[in-house]
Order: C-alpha cells, then structure tokens, then sequence
C-alpha cells in the first residue's frame, strides 16, 4: 500500500517562506514521477513542481525563481521550499506519486504529467499566505 503524508502547512506571512515535506511508503520500484499540486477553493488543481526518478526537476511558471522542489532518497521524502510568498499562493497543497516518468508523449509534442495521471496522492495541507 502506498502512503504520502505531507507536512508543513500553515500561516504566513507574504513574503515569508515555509518549506512543505511529503514522506513516501509503500512504493517499491525505481521509476516514479512526484509531482506537488495545490487547489485554491473554487479552482482546478494546480501543477507547482515535479521531480522524476531521474532528477530531473519542473516548477510551474507560477512559481518560478520562488519555489524549488527536492527529494531526499534516503529518508524517501519529498520536499518543496517555498520562499517570497504570495497572498495568491494560498491554497491546499497535495504530493502525488506514478510510476511512469514526468514527461508525457502527445503526439509530436510532450508535456508535464496532469494531476488526473497521478495515481496516488496525500491528504493535502494547507498554506495560508496573508498580507
């Protein structure tokens, strides 16, 4: 059975930073992609970052040159600091995990895993940004 268990929601202020871990179990093989996605009420589910067993690493624009997204294989978790935060960035913040790569093959083209190509996912936690 695979488990992801996130950490480290809470309050801040903008500006500030908070940096958010997600421990994995259960997973046994060495090809995954884990990805972080947040969910403001009322919005889609948002793509923030990715990271595929091949180190290889993607940050939404969003968030770009203010969040960065770990992993440390040793303790089997899975980090994003989020630093300069934003009132906009307030959301639900939820770790996922599949066992294919990041990358997905349409056509010609390719692009970033979606959150509906996930097949296991954490229970959230939530980040509130303030003024």
């Amino acid at each position: 059975q695979v488990h992801l268990v996130e950490a480290g929601g809470g309050s801040e202020q903008a500006a500030g930073s908070l940096r958010l871990s997600c421990g994995v179990s259960g997973y046994m093989y060495s090809g995954y992609c884990l990805g972080w996605f947040r969910q403001a009420p009322g919005q889609p589910r948002e793509r923030v970052a990715d990271i595929g067993s091949d180190g290889e690493t993607s940050v939404a624009d969003s968030v770009k040159g203010r969040f960065t997204i770990s992993q440390d294989n040793t303790k089997n978790t899975l980090y994003l600091q989020m630093n300069s935060l934003k009132p906009e960035d307030t959301a639900m913040y939820f770790c996922a995990l599949d066992g294919g790569g990041c990358w997905i093959q349409v056509g010609r083209d390719r692009r970033r895993r979606g959150s509906h190509e996930y097949n296991y996912w954490g229970q959230g936690t939530q980040v509130t940004v303030s003024n």
